[in-house]
């Protein structure tokens, strides 16, 4: 995997926490919607922002994977995974402990392990 994949691989991978910020809006906006289930749902425009950003983030992972190999590429998404909880935390005050920073150390020592076994192997 080359440097251009791996920033790539590193871009997409932040896509992920701002998609669920924008699920997380979407949920707390439609809580203060009122009508039938399907009329909140078509009106909630974060939710529907939502749909629209994973939509175009599934665009941007299928042009990924023209270049770089689902085993490599799927890996960087553990940055994005361990950088959810981290801006519920900043954004929508969720609690968050030390067992997190240590847990994504690890996660991110994880991802080391795998780029730079990736590299061994080529």
């Amino acid at each position: 995997m080359n440097v251009k994949d791996m920033l790539l691989c590193t871009a997409f991978s932040l896509t992920i926490p701002a998609g669920q910020i924008m699920f997380k809006m979407a949920a707390i906006n439609h809580e203060r919607l009122a009508g039938p289930i399907w009329l909140r749902l078509i009106t909630n425009l974060p939710l529907l922002g939502a749909f629209t950003w994973y939509g175009l983030t599934a665009l941007f992972w299928l042009y990924i994977l023209t270049r770089a190999p689902l085993s490599a590429a799927y890996s960087f998404s553990i940055i994005g995974t361990g950088l959810v909880p981290l801006v519920a935390w900043l954004i929508f005050k969720e609690p968050l402990g030390w067992r997190f920073i240590v847990g994504y150390g690890l996660m991110l020592l994880g991802l080391l392990v795998i780029v730079q076994g990736q590299a061994a192997a080529r």
